[in-house]
């Protein structure tokens, strides 16, 4: 017996459960063999067999004469909950309670309760709130990934819904190690590139860009600002471009907007979104210049705030991202396979961009 005075069988029971509910061993692997086990935990090839015995008679393991113990837990049928969750990095402003709304209208007409989570774009968070939905057990999970532009650090709770039979469709931005997996995005690219077309059309040629740096909306909307540089004959200057991540959004893109409007060296910004335009302006006002005769601001998203203080932004699809990802949702939770929808947008001008 160990120290806790637990058997020593007992301790490679609970190790090879672990192993199994943590996916290190997964249904249908092959065991180490008895004497590789009993090397390994430093005990004998009895103490080994009975433990094995006991896993089998939980219906977690088999014996099979000749080949060894293998995995097989038994599948519980699935209990219809008639229930999804919807977990997204912020719920209550912004683009957000309009992408629930079109959730929420698909998923109520065909007798679905939600869930809601939001994560504040924080992967810890969103460990916590992929446990408890694991936990509590739901027919299928509506998810934005929180810095998504990173690798994802919660990827065996994902294996963890496969394995469960939760179905989940990621929704602004995915995880590089899951692209196969079911999403709903924008076509970022394309709207930060007609953005900086448009910019450069009114003669701009010293346009800086503001860019998150953990989210893959971010690399995205990049990548269409580098795009529309080059295609209209404009030089990439890197020390034009700013990144910040989700900690620093209230202090680094106005600080270094402001270095930058003190130099002189820019005429237009266009900004990762509208909440950071919104800042930017702000910034600029309180420099005692005005926009758009000192500097042409664009955002991205078209949101409440974009229209209120007239700013040249880039449409987002919001309530048609939630419909298209519920209905995505419910396809799949109808044994359906995987798939992709890539929303377009448009340039909406208003009045933060003019002639240089």
């Amino acid at each position: 017996m160990d120290k806790n005075n637990k058997p020593k069988y007992g301790m490679l029971v609970d190790a090879i459960k672990n192993d199994i509910n943590e996916g290190r061993i997964k249904n249908g692997d092959k065991l180490p063999s008895e004497n590789t086990l009993s090397a390994m935990y430093g005990i004998s090839r009895h103490t080994v067999r009975k433990a094995l015995s006991i896993l089998e008679i939980e219906g977690l393991v088999t014996a099979e004469h000749g080949r060894g113990t293998f995995c097989t837990i038994k599948e519980k049928a699935k209990v219809k909950t008639n229930t999804v969750a919807v977990v997204t990095t912020y719920i209550s402003d912004y683009i957000f309670p309009s992408v629930i709304n079109g959730i929420y209208d698909v998923m109520t007409k065909n007798g679905y309760n939600i869930i809601l989570k939001n994560t504040k774009n924080s992967i810890c968070v969103e460990r916590t709130c992929l446990e408890d939905i694991i936990n509590i057990g739901v027919d299928g999970l509506i998810i934005e990934p929180s810095k998504s532009q990173i690798f994802c650090r919660n990827l065996e709770l994902y294996e963890k819904l496969d394995n469960a039979g939760i179905p989940y469709v990621f929704i602004h931005g995915r995880y590089s190690q899951m692209e196969d997996k079911a999403h709903v995005l924008m076509n970022d690219e394309a709207g930060a590139y007609n953005v900086t077309k448009y910019l450069a059309e009114l003669g701009h040629r010293k346009i800086a860009g503001i860019f998150k740096a953990d989210d893959s909306q971010g690399g995205e909307r990049h990548k269409g600002f580098a795009r529309g540089l080059r295609e209209n004959g404009i030089e990439y200057d890197p020390e034009l471009v700013i990144w910040y991540h989700t900690e620093d959004k209230k202090v680094k893109p106005r600080t270094e907007i402001r270095k930058l409007l003190e130099t002189g060296k820019i005429t237009a910004v266009m900004c990762y979104n509208d909440q950071i335009a919104t800042t930017v302006i702000k910034e600029i006002n309180s420099m005692g210049l005005s926009v758009p005769e000192a500097v042409s601001v664009t955002g991205f998203d078209d949101s409440s705030i974009a229209e209120e203080i007239g700013i040249t932004t880039v449409t987002h699809p919001k309530e048609e991202v939630g419909r298209h990802a519920a209905e995505l949702l419910l396809k799949l939770m109808n044994g359906g396979t995987p798939q992709n929808d890539i929303l377009d947008t448009s340039l909406i001008v208003r009045r933060t961009t003019d002639r240089i």
